[in-house]
């Protein structure tokens, strides 16, 4: 609010999802790095920001673009439902951000927020090559996609660092030069010199933290969701034993990532250390895949009349959407897959199946309509990207 920036965007193939506003919070708390191609003229260094000063508190800034790292102290929200959802109340609990609901149908309580999507429709969206206008109504025929989401990702990071954080605000001026408008890192230059700056590293279980929970039983055969199974030996000592969480029944805390659902993480409520838990049919499927076409396999397996609850069979159709699904309605199921994967530097390499006992597919013991919407883990990788500047 103070300064008018910019702290995280990220693009989304689909609908935003509660997990995409979760990693939202820790991308903004990670400096962002000076990308290459960028001129050096973009780097926090070459601006009036402190740059000297603050690298002597993190080291990260050192390759760090000119944009301000903020750790907020509160978040307000509207009352859409990625906002109050479980994941986002959590992930900001876990931050130490308390979360400031707006008041329904009163859009001068973000008033700021309101008129900064305005002005990256204006001064971005409508100035990118291939702008249909901003909604369906207003696009002609013959409409061909021009740029991959990551690319459109990579030229609104490079716009937010180089046109609005180096853009005079009308709204940003200093009591000390009443006739001046700053601009965000101006102003986060003149604040950050009163206030201070304390740096929030995050590591890989901080970014697991943000991530959707379920709670499931841990039998011998593993942990069932949505008809998957997950096993490794790691989770030897956890089977058949209750967590010991007497508030969810003794079930385990399990974190999933729904862009990649190739693997969980089960905390070890005795430990509190993250064990990695990855899908017992995984090295059937080539790549990473999202809970959206793991549905969409499964609708098709239904509308063959075949089982779709037969974890191999939905492997086999999961893998066509991903690598042949080059026509008809099954394509943009695919791309969506593809989009959100895009940005993940290093695929996770397939892993041979878990060796001990695993249930019929017809074994039911878990909600097969629990929660399943939510970001692909690609936005970040939890073990590298908290240490990445």
């Amino acid at each position: 609010m103070a300064t008018r920036t910019i702290c995280a965007a990220v693009m989304r193939p689909a609908g935003t999802k509660a997990v995409d506003a979760s990693l939202l919070l820790a991308k903004m708390l990670v400096p962002e790095p000076l990308r290459p191609g960028w001129p050096e003229s973009l780097a926090m260094s070459a601006t009036l920001i402190p740059h000297a000063r603050l690298l002597d508190i993190d080291a990260r800034l050192e390759q760090a673009a000119a944009k301000p790292v903020i750790v907020p102290e509160t978040i307000g929200i509207d009352h859409g439902k990625v906002f109050v959802s479980d994941t986002f109340i959590a992930a900001c609990r876990s931050l130490g951000i308390s979360v400031q609901p707006s008041r329904p149908a009163t859009p001068t309580d973000k008033a700021v927020v309101e008129r900064t999507f305005s002005s990256i429709n204006t001064l971005f969206c409508q100035h990118v090559s291939g702008y249909t206008g901003s909604n369906t109504d207003r696009r002609g025929a013959g409409v061909e996609a021009v740029w991959t989401l990551a690319e459109l990702g990579d030229l609104l990071q490079e716009w937010i660092v180089a046109c609005w954080q180096q853009r005079p605000h009308d709204g940003l001026r200093s009591p000390f030069l009443p006739g001046r408008s700053m601009s965000p890192n101006d102003a986060y230059a003149l604040l950050v010199a009163r206030t201070g700056y304390v740096p929030l590293p995050l590591s890989g279980p901080d970014y697991l933290e943000l991530l959707p929970v379920v709670w499931r039983s841990v039998n011998d055969y593993g942990i069932r969701i949505d008809h998957r199974t997950y096993n490794c030996a790691e989770l030897a000592p956890l089977r058949r034993r209750p967590s010991g969480v007497d508030a969810k029944g003794g079930l385990w805390e399990i974190h999933y990532d729904p862009y990649d659902l190739s693997q969980v993480w089960v905390r070890d409520a005795r430990t509190g250390e993250w064990i990695t838990v990855p899908w017992t049919h995984r090295h059937l499927v080539s790549a990473p895949f999202a809970d959206f076409t793991w549905r969409r396999a499964r609708e098709l397996l239904a509308l063959r009349n075949m089982d779709d609850t037969d974890q191999k069979a939905v492997a086999s159709v999961v893998e066509q959407l991903l690598t042949r699904a080059e026509t008809g309605p099954d394509r943009r199921v695919a791309a969506r897959t593809r989009a959100a994967l895009e940005p993940i530097q290093q695929p996770i390499a397939a892993l041979p199946p878990a060796p001990l006992n695993e249930p019929d597919d017809h074994d039911e013991d878990i909600d097969a309509d629990a929660p399943s919407s939510v970001v692909p883990f690609g936005v970040f990788d939890a073990f590298t990207d908290g240490n990445r500047l």
